[in-house]
């Protein structure tokens, strides 16, 4: 799994892997060869070289068609690694959900709770929730964003233990909410809503709550996710830039495309 970006960036997602910058690059790359060609034993002929250089537009549609072919290449992996792993991805017991065990259409969201662009879309994110109660959500809980302490890890065990007492909506809104996440913003959390403080912190340093952790990070490496947030719906990952994107992409998966 690649670095994890600061606190205060999203990292890119696995499709906006490709920019222009790479693009430019195989088209100067492609120049370079058409300078180079005269002099190459058996060279293209001079109506291909000729065409190209008074063409150059054709240079730049190779380029995105070469895009286009390494995008759905990746996009062929995901989905290949995401079949392989699905009963982790889907049918893990232990993360929390919404909505029926056997909707027709699953989300899949990975996040974490110091990252900038999982907080700005997490209300409307819930608003889409309660928008499609035939469809179920899942919260995989992925603290990517320590360095020196672990701070999301604990927030992440704590929505976990909350979860166990049937408060976790609450808690999870509360702290995408939050500006700060330290353990005593995540502990007031928990009190606020209602959590059973002593029960909360034996499951929070529970064995069991590291372990899914653990596990939650090395299905992200399994199937090659590179950062928060992301969402995969039935099987597909997304790269997502609106909570409309992902709702079109719920209406898609209903309609079996």
């Amino acid at each position: 799994m690649t670095e994890p970006a600061p606190p205060g960036q999203r990292q890119a997602s696995l499709l906006e892997r490709f920019n222009p910058g790479w693009a430019a690059l195989v088209v100067s790359l492609v120049a370079l060869i058409l300078a180079a060609a005269p002099f190459v034993s058996g060279g293209m002929t001079g109506s291909v070289r000729s065409a190209l250089l008074n063409n150059p537009e054709i240079l730049r549609e190779a380029s995105e068609r070469l895009q286009q072919q390494e995008s759905a290449a990746v996009q062929q992996a995901a989905r290949a690694a995401i079949a392989q792993n699905l009963p982790a991805l889907n049918d893990d017991a232990r993360d929390p959900a919404i909505g029926p065990a056997d909707a027709r259409v699953t989300v899949v969201q990975f996040f974490d709770y110091r990252c900038p662009y999982c907080k700005q879309i997490a209300d409307p994110y819930m608003e889409l929730v309660r928008a499609n109660p035939d469809v179920r959500f899942i919260f995989k809980e992925w603290p990517i964003l320590d360095r020196d302490e672990p701070l999301s890890e604990y927030a992440a065990r704590a929505a976990l233990a909350a979860s166990l007492q049937g408060r976790y909506p609450e808690v999870h809104q509360a702290l995408m909410a939050s500006q700060t996440i330290d353990n005593a913003s995540v502990d007031a959390v928990l009190a606020g809503a209602g959590v059973d403080m002593a029960r909360a912190r034996a499951d929070i340093a529970a064995a069991g709550r590291g372990q899914h952790l653990t596990d939650v990070m090395t299905l992200a490496r399994n199937i090659g996710l590179s950062g928060t947030p992301t969402f995969i719906v039935n099987g597909e990952v997304l790269n997502v830039r609106s909570i409309e994107d992902l709702q079109a992409a719920i209406d898609a998966a209903e309609q079996g495309g």
